[in-house]
C-alpha cells in the first residue's frame, strides 16, 4: 500500500525570513490525520533568507537530521559544535536530555533550501551528542547511499532508532530499486524533480508513506533528489 502525501496539500507558513512547508503537523499547523510515520515525526521544507535564521532555542528526546539542498547553514549549540552545513552533508543531532542550538544562513546575499527532518528516539534521556559528514551525494548519482543508520554502518551518521536513511541523486531516466524487508515500512520524500515510484508519479515535494510492499522501484523522470526512510 502506497498512500502520497501531495506537496500542495502540505502545511506552509510564511513568516518573511522563512517559507516552511510541513508534511506532518508542527507548530501552528496542526493535522490529526498527518502526526507522522512510524517514528519519523517532522520533514519541513524550509527556505531562509540571507542572513536569517533560527536564534537560540532547545530541543528534547529528539533526534533532528539536517538535509541542505542549496546554499549553506551555520549550526551552533550549547555542546560546543560551530559548523557550517552545505550540500552533500548530512547533520545529526541528538536532544537528549536537552540541547540549545541556533541555524542561521550563512550568506549574506543568497538564501539557504533545507530539509529537517525529526525522528522519535527508541530511548529517552540519553546524552547530547552532534555528527556531521560529507557524503557528496552529487558526485556519486544514480544510487542510493546510505546516511543515517542506527548501527552508523558505512560511515552513516548515528540515530538513536531503527531507520535507514538514504539519499539519491538521479539523471532522467536514471532507475534504483530497493528491498523493503516483511513488517517494515518506507517513506520517500521527493526533494528536488519528479520520479516515479511503483508506477506512481511524484514531484518536488511530495512524500509516500509504503507499507506492505516488498520492492520499491523508482526512475527519474526528470532530474531528482530524494530521501528514503527504511522504517520499524
Amino acid at each position: 500500500m502506497i498512500t502520497i502525501r501531495k506537496s500542495e496539500d502540505r502545511g506552509h507558513a510564511n513568516h518573511g525570513w522563512l517559507d516552511s512547508y510541513h508534511s506532518f503537523s508542527f507548530a501552528s499547523y496542526y493535522d490529526p490525520k498527518h502526526m507522522g510515520f512510524r517514528s519519523l515525526r517532522v520533514i519541513n521544507e524550509d527556505t531562509v533568507n540571507a542572513g536569517a535564521g533560527f536564534g537560540t532555542h532547545g530541543h528534547q528526546d529528539m533526534e533532528i537530521i539536517t538535509y541542505v539542498l542549496e546554499g549553506a547553514l551555520e549550526h551552533k549549540d550549547s555542546i560546543g559544535n560551530g559548523e557550517v552545513i552545505k550540500p552533500g552533508e548530512v547533520q545529526r543531532m541528538s536532544a537528549g536530555t536537552g540541547i540549545q542550538h541556533s541555524e542561521f544562513n550563512h550568506s549574506k546575499t543568497d538564501s539557504v533550501h533545507l530539509l529537517q527532518i525529526w525522528i522519535i528516539p527508541d530511548t529517552k534521556g540519553l546524552q547530547p551528542s552532534y555528527e556531521q559528514r560529507d557524503f557528496d551525494v552529487a558526485n556519486n548519482p544514480g544510487r542510493l547511499r546510505l546516511v543515517a543508520a542506527r548501527d552508523g554502518r558505512n560511515g552513516a551518521v548515528k540515530v538513536h532508532q531503527d531507520v535507514n536513511l538514504y539519499a539519491a541523486l538521479l539523471a532522467k531516466s536514471d532507475r534504483v530499486s530497493y528491498s523493503v524487508q516483511p513488517q517494515r515500512h518506507a517513506w520517500v520524500q521527493v526533494a528536488g524533480g519528479a520520479i516515479v515510484l511503483n508506477g506512481l508519479p511524484l514531484k518536488h515535494g511530495d512524500g509516500a508513506a509504503i507499507s506492505d510492499e516488498s520492492e520499491i522501484a523508482i526512475e527519474a523522470t526528470e532530474k531528482a533528489e530524494f530521501l528514503l526512510f527504511d522504517l520499524a
